[in-house]
């Protein structure tokens, strides 16, 4: 080959450009060399990291650091503000590249079958982090007339959530939130917060550091039950063999031995308790309803018939994000992924989709920490590359890296660069600067837009 490698990702969170990371690291960066663009729906990159941390967590978003100097290689493209596929489809992104790594990850809630879930006052974690993030496709505002909240879930994001309704808004204002971000949760009115998790400590997906931060504000008194500390045969051998689960029973037991203190927003942390309904009246929340859990002996639960209702009058679910189904490419529709081998996307008749892979959280759903999406990115890009020196990849019939800009100019599609984040990140760092804060983000996607610099397109 005369020209270097082309290769499309679909996607420029953490796990797209891990991708290209590894592209660029390959003997074929070296000869015959290797062409990146990334596509992102987003005007500005890094995915969930933007959009998905909580803001009052910068040493997670300090990822971005490493990621910007992926993005900064001459090697790599960004195009921003372009949607996949109203604005690109597969078969034109074949068109352009030898191959497309699709890495769009997960960003809607996963459903909880239970009655009353449809409620008013009933919300999925993911729309409420997209709000306090300042994602611009969501509401600017949020209802937070609830003073006593119940989180369902014991995962990251769960804590995130249930932290974020009990901090004050002037504890979170040194952060990156925007302002009307602030005022609505200068508003809230939220007391209690109540998480929910239907197995035991040992069970609990929290990360211990993120645990432990919980305890940390001074306006948080964070409560366990000393009934809910509960172990069997199966939850002693998980905290044997997790080191993460250990530190995370251990701060619980703590926690369960002392005295509530009188700090005002009371976070309480259940276990054994299993979502049964969310009861309603009038159309609105007004309690929960679960059923006590028992351990099986293998770390599981099941149902004792004790149930118990819960005064509250709104209920965030937390159990877990769903990937979008991606047209034109295969779908499983129980996991919500792209079925795979290695990061080849396999069809129905079990043959692997020409020129097309998968990397991320739309491979396997979204579990799992950065370690897990670099390796996933590692081994589809080595499948790839494997593809590519047995000759198993598609022409594409405009290689040239101008066919791309000329395409999305033909469509009208107002774009943003890697350049033009570059612009956006210091409007944003402005905007902070006579507050002493690092950055407020810019919400409007007009607004995110304009301060990147994406000239108006020309019509189609």
């Amino acid at each position: 080959m005369s020209r270097p490698l082309r290769v499309a990702i679909v996607g420029a969170g953490p796990a797209g450009i891990y991708a290209a990371d590894a592209l660029l690291k390959s003997d074929v960066a070296a000869e015959p060399g290797v062409s990146i663009d990334l596509f992102e729906r987003m005007p500005a990159p890094f995915g969930l990291i933007r959009y998905g941390v909580a803001p009052d967590h910068p040493r997670i978003k300090g990822i971005i650091t490493a990621l910007h100097q992926v993005l900064d290689k001459p090697q790599i493209r960004l195009f921003g503000n372009v949607d996949y596929p109203s604005d690109i489809g597969l078969d034109d992104l074949r068109a352009f590249y030898d191959a497309v790594i699709f890495s769009t990850g997960a960003t809607a809630d996963r459903a909880l079958p239970v009655p009353g879930i449809e409620l008013d006052g009933s919300y999925g974690a993911a729309d409420f982090v997209s709000w306090y993030d300042g994602h611009p496709d969501v509401p600017r505002t949020w209802p937070l007339e609830a003073e006593k909240v119940a989180v369902l879930g014991v995962g990251n994001v769960a804590l995130d959530v249930a932290r974020i309704l009990a901090k004050t808004a002037d504890e979170l204002l040194p952060t990156e939130i925007p302002p009307n971000v602030y005022d609505g949760l200068k508003a809230n009115r939220a007391r209690e917060i109540h998480v929910f998790g239907r197995r035991g400590p040992a069970q609990a997906k929290f990360s211990p550091m993120e645990l432990r931060e919980l305890d940390h504000s001074p306006t948080i008194e964070v409560v366990v039950d000393p009934e809910d500390i509960d172990y069997d045969e199966g939850s002693i051998a998980t905290r044997r063999s997790s080191k993460q689960a250990d530190m995370v029973a251990k701060t619980l037991e703590n926690w369960a031995i002392r005295d509530t203190g009188d700090r005002p927003h009371k976070l309480f942390l259940h276990f054994f308790e299993s979502p049964a309904e969310v009861l309603g009246e009038d159309g609105r929340v007004t309690g929960l309803r679960t059923e006590r859990t028992a351990l099986d002996g293998s770390g599981n639960v099941t149902g004792t018939g004790a149930f118990k209702d819960w005064d509250v009058t709104a209920v965030y679910r937390a159990v877990g994000y769903l990937s979008d189904q991606l047209p034109k490419l295969p779908w499983d529709l129980d996991s919500g992924t792209v079925p795979d081998a290695g990061g080849r996307v396999v069809q129905e008749n079990g043959e692997h989709l020409p020129s097309t892979y998968v990397t991320g959280w739309i491979r396997r759903g979204p579990v799992g920490l950065i370690g897990h999406t670099k390796g996933d990115a590692n081994e589809t890009v080595a499948n790839l590359l494997d593809d590519f020196a047995q000759g198993r990849l598609l022409t594409p019939a405009s290689p040239g890296p101008e066919a791309v800009d000329a395409f999305l100019a033909d469509r009208g599609v107002r774009f943003t660069t890697w350049d033009g984040w570059y612009r956006l990140d210091a409007a944003e760092k402005a905007l902070g600067e006579p507050q002493g804060r690092e950055r407020v983000k810019i919400v409007e996607r007009e607004g995110m837009l304009r301060a990147s610099g994406a000239p108006e397109p020309r019509e189609p």
